[in-house]
């Protein structure tokens, strides 16, 4: 009953009638044939530097490959632009703030069920290989198969033979398999970076040129080339096990890179994702979806796609209106082109107390539709801080162009951007009386989404230790 449905057969009058009985979870019997998965998550990437979302100047051929026969969804976006709560909203399908890892490095509260829970109640073997970066590890039963939390340069820094020996182990039971790569996390140091000339190099319209700019810009790059090198060899131990054509592949790029205006902001460049789905006989290959989609929803998705009903679950968290289930839902029929349109709105939050060199508060909270982002700064009267601001990098940037580094620590109370216009959100609408109607709209909806969180704004970010690992007092 844990794992299955019961069905019931009575004799009535001459006819049988049959009753399913759900077990708790909610999960019916699931098919004989299910599809594997692997599961390839990138760490601190933005979308624009891979070739399937338009890089002209990053080599990445696999990744190219994979988006040739599959499908890229344009607008993935995550909740939070740090990899600890990314990644754990992935696994949970709840936003960080009902989830509880809200911060970097925090934890989960107690009796949140997560991926490799739901996915093995539905009889997948289910295993993890590289980073973690999740808490507490009771909570993610994955079947470990090594990596490194953060990758030093020393060594091998991941040995996907495991991985190969994982999937041939699992014969003809279905399996969930999760690498979560290193790279291109910093320090940049793995690949050659000497193919890439940085003088050379493309800058956004969102950075200020300078040489360790560009030498830096290089060296990421580099790493974005090795990345993809493991993506090659994840595509071709699925080649050669045999079982390529029951087997989904994703790619995920994360959250954005750790240059300004990207990786913790709320910009397009911090919360945008690159995702590319292969699903032999059921993605058509070459596609693209324009549908709005967040990592909420990914987990609901494979729970569907592995046979569970995800609209029946009960997630062991209750939202603020009473609910049980996800804040997300599935998107597999966007997946099989049944649909084109998810969501109206996504969501963001970020919070910088707690993290290295973080401000002591400095709450951020935005909602984006297709045309439109707005970011409410919630302690603007504060300077913004982080690792960056107190890096050689954001020096140069200060010494070049002092007003360009002056607005990524001094944010306004309100911001408004013109996301199609104006894709790297360089002109701040927000006070233009055009735009009143837009930013109340836009506003309204965030409030929504925070009450349903138990998002309490300032007051969340403040308690932003106790959901630290090793620092909690105690959960909720």
């Amino acid at each position: 009953m844990k794992r299955f449905g019961l069905a019931i057969s009575l004799l009535i009058k001459g006819c049988f009638v049959f009753i399913i009985v759900l077990p708790e979870n909610g999960f019916a019997q699931t098919p004989a044939f299910r599809p594997n998965i692997v599961f390839i998550m990138a760490d601190d990437l933005t979308l624009w530097d891979i070739e399937p979302y338009g890089s002209k100047q990053v080599h990445t051929p696999h990744l190219a490959r994979l988006a040739e026969e599959g499908m890229c969804l344009d607008n993935m976006f995550n909740v939070v632009p740090i990899c600890s709560p990314t990644r754990q909203s992935l696994l949970t399908g709840l936003g960080p703030v009902r989830n509880g890892a809200y911060p970097n490095h925090s934890v989960i509260y107690d009796g949140i069920k997560t991926l490799p829970v739901y996915l093995q109640e539905l009889g997948y073997r289910t295993a993890l290989i590289g980073k973690k970066h999740y808490s507490p590890e009771a909570s993610y039963p994955f079947d470990f198969l090594g990596g490194r939390e953060h990758d030093d340069g020393d060594g091998q820094d991941v040995d996907l033979s495991k991985a190969e020996g994982y999937i041939q182990a699992a014969g003809n039971t279905p399996f969930f398999l999760m690498f979560t790569s290193n790279q291109p996390h910093s320090p940049w140091n793995r690949g050659n970076s000497a193919v890439y000339d940085s003088g050379e190099i493309e800058l956004g319209p969102n950075m200020v040129d300078t040489e360790l700019t560009r030498r830096q810009m290089a060296d990421y790059f580099a790493e974005i080339t090795y990345l993809d090198s493991l993506v090659g060899a994840c595509l071709a131990i699925i080649d050669r096990s045999g079982h390529g054509d029951n087997t989904i592949v994703i790619f995920a790029t994360e959250q954005g890179n750790s240059f300004p205006f990207s990786k913790w902001t709320l910009y397009d460049q911090g919360l945008r994702s690159g995702f590319i789905v292969r699903w032999p006989g059921k993605v058509k290959p070459a596609a693209r979806s324009g549908a709005m989609l967040q990592y909420l929803d990914v987990l609901p998705t494979l729970i569907d796609i592995a046979g569970g009903r995800a609209e029946a679950v009960n997630t062991g968290s209750t939202d603020a209106n009473g609910g049980v289930g996800f804040d997300g839902q599935s998107f597999k029929d966007v997946l099989l082109g049944k649909r084109t349109k998810q969501r109206t709105y996504v969501h963001g939050m970020n919070t910088t107390r707690g993290i290295h060199h973080g401000s002591e508060a400095y709450a951020s909270r935005s909602v984006r539709d297709t045309t439109f982002l707005y970011i409410e700064n919630l302690n603007h009267g504060n300077r913004y801080a982080n690792v960056v601001t107190i890096s050689k990098l954001f020096e140069s940037w200060a010494e070049a162009d002092a007003s360009r580094a002056r607005e990524y620590i001094q944010r306004p109370h309100e911001e408004l951007y013109h996301v199609v216009n104006d894709p790297y959100q360089l002109v701040n609408l927000a006070a233009d009386p055009n735009y009143g109607e837009v930013k109340a709209r836009l506003k309204n909806e965030m409030v929504k989404f925070m009450k349903q969180q138990g998002d309490e704004g300032v007051g969340t970010e403040m308690k932003a230790f106790e959901r630290q690992r090793g620092r909690q007092k105690g959960n909720k």
